[in-house]
């Protein structure tokens, strides 16, 4: 069967996104503006950072007024939680949803230790049958279609993820599932088995969605076809770079200087709004690597943005952006 082009709408649920390229969600990083500079270059929908379902169902303030907050520009948006305890997510969810995302997105792949440890991501995979109560809660408490992203498995050659995935379509009812065709021991090694995907496309009858190794359009477009997912959920190849997006439903990728720096300006501008003035110039100090090199800066040039204590130090530098360095 031919697929249809990744800049086709397609549905989950009820809810009609305009075409099939997402973004991920980003540990840290997903929030409000990171998701709407995505829709504007052209993503279809945008998953936010994870969010504590324990946070949640027991009012921790930054995480009710930061993590949920939802920008009505943003379009199809979709929270995404993790927990492990189905009374605490039915709580979460149902507070997730008032705060006005289309869908909602159950964490069930994360390898990071401090997330394993407390039962939830990737060791959901180790008791199949706490994930589904978990699912059904997110599902009862919400009232909106949940997603689920989830790994291959545990281990090189495991494919419980698999298994569990058709369980949960089949029965808790969720609506779409994302497959990171690798282990979760591996990480992010390795190259994803993108047959993985295409098995369990082939399997259920909800929409999948490849997620991992797509660093590129070029490697996006692969990665599509060789999985016969019905749409493509991007990761780290977005991280300074939303002209993917653009390239990826046929507008311009290769940005130029200035619009690289107004884009970063932008960041800064987005992130006082959200953080106040002194959190950002903490928070962003992530962000700038992805920007500055493509602007030309390097070594001692671009170590000075890393040693920034104020937004407007970091607008005083980008007012002597150099050329970019020849290739």
């Amino acid at each position: 069967m031919l697929q249809p082009p990744l800049t086709s709408p397609f549905r989950i649920g009820h809810v009609e996104l305009p075409n099939r390229i997402l973004l991920a969600p980003l540990a840290g990083i997903g929030n409000w503006f990171v998701r709407l500079q995505a829709r504007r270059y052209g993503a279809g929908m945008a998953v936010s950072e994870m969010v504590s379902s324990f946070a949640l169902a027991h009012g921790n303030r930054r995480t009710l007024e930061e993590m949920l907050r939802v920008h009505p520009d943003e379009g199809v948006v979709s929270l995404q939680l993790f927990g492990s305890d189905p009374e605490v997510m039915r709580t979460a969810a149902r507070i997730a949803a008032g705060a006005g995302p289309q869908l909602l997105d159950l964490n069930l792949g994360c390898p990071v230790p401090k997330v394993v440890k407390t039962g939830a991501g990737a060791a959901l995979l180790r008791d199949p049958d706490r994930a589904l109560a978990v699912a059904r809660a997110a599902i009862e408490g919400s009232s909106l279609p949940v997603t689920v992203k989830l790994r291959s498995g545990l281990e090189p050659g495991d494919r419980s993820g698999l298994e569990l995935a058709r369980r949960l379509v089949a029965e808790a009812g969720v609506a779409a599932v994302t497959l990171h065709p690798r282990p979760a021991r591996v990480r992010h090694r390795g190259e994803p088995d993108y047959a993985a995907v295409r098995e369990l496309a082939a399997s259920v009858d909800v929409p999948v969605i490849v997620s991992g190794g797509l660093g590129t359009a070029e490697r996006v477009r692969r990665a599509y076809r060789d999985s016969g997912a019905d749409a493509v959920m991007i990761a780290r190849g977005s991280l300074g770079n939303p002209w993917i997006f653009a390239e990826l439903t046929g507008g311009d990728g290769e940005p130029g200087p200035e619009e690289i720096e107004a884009e970063l300006r932008w960041i800064l501008d987005r992130a006082e709004e959200h953080w106040g003035a002194d959190r950002a110039a903490r928070n962003l100090r992530k962000f700038y690597p992805w920007y500055v090199e493509r602007l030309g800066f390097a070594g001692p040039e671009a170590d000075r943005f890393q040693r920034t204590e104020s937004l407007d130090q970091v607008r005083d530098l980008l007012s002597g952006t150099p050329e970019p360095a020849s290739l």
